[in-house]
């Protein structure tokens, strides 16, 4: 008996963690910029907030780093907890510049397939939107550089180690890292102005009735955190702390 062709044979297609295939698609990745968006600006919220104990005097910021180093008392060594947190931020922060960059790709493919015969119409779009990607980007680089001036002092020549007073007046005393910090949070601004409003959306809860409270949310929120952060070195830069 003779056959016209022979069956090859196939193995299976090894499929990835039910996880991993899930993130692949575009709800998931929504999902996921706006679960890591709510921890990212929490963690905002919180560090603007205890920066503001820099205007109760040298004592009073230097124990709340203190405090921080010393999360969990007797019961943990110190700075661990401390650095769980960092760990999570640094994931949040990766998985949330994933997923923007994976939807943000994809986005663009999907344009330039399609050709517009009159220039892009942006009445639906407003700045912080369009600029979403930019402000991304210098609020990243800035991150760094924070972390390298107040965090690690290689940036900082007059860098005491535990003293978060004389760190903050030590670097925003200096002129261009005072511009440097209000030009990062105003970007910081137009990227959180975005999104908070686009959060809503991405998991799906868009309805016109409660819109209005998300634009006065998006606003609030954005005033507090740019308004808050300015401060420090505007004050410095002024001589209201000293």
């Amino acid at each position: 008996m003779t056959t016209t062709g022979r069956r090859e044979d196939t193995k299976p297609v090894r499929k990835l963690p039910w996880i991993l295939e899930f993130y692949r698609s575009d709800v998931a990745k929504k999902w996921t910029m706006a679960i890591s968006g709510v921890i990212l600006l929490g963690y905002i919220a919180a560090h603007m907030a205890g920066n503001m104990k820099i205007y109760f005097g040298p004592e009073e910021i230097n124990h709340y780093g203190e405090a921080l180093r010393e999360l969990g008392g007797d019961l943990v060594p110190d700075t661990h907890l401390l650095w769980i947190m960092r760990i999570g931020l640094t994931a949040a922060f990766a998985i949330h510049i994933h997923a923007a960059y994976s939807l943000t790709r994809k986005n663009l493919q999907a344009r330039g397939r399609v050709r517009y015969g009159v220039p892009r119409e942006y009445l639906a779009a407003n700045y912080a939107s369009r600029t979403m990607r930019w402000s991304g980007v210098i609020v990243l680089s800035f991150v760094l550089f924070h972390l390298a001036d107040l965090t690690w002092g290689t940036t900082n020549p007059d860098f005491i180690r535990g003293d978060v007073y004389h760190n903050m007046i030590a670097s925003f005393e200096r002129v261009p890292v005072a511009i440097l910090y209000i030009v990062a949070n105003l970007a910081l601004g137009l990227h959180i102005l975005h999104g908070v409003w686009s959060l809503f959306q991405s998991i799906g809860a868009n309805n016109p009735v409660y819109n209005k409270w998300r634009r006065y949310l998006a606003w609030g929120f954005t005033g507090a955190i740019v308004l808050g952060n300015l401060s420090f070195p505007i004050a410095i830069q002024l001589g209201i702390i000293s």
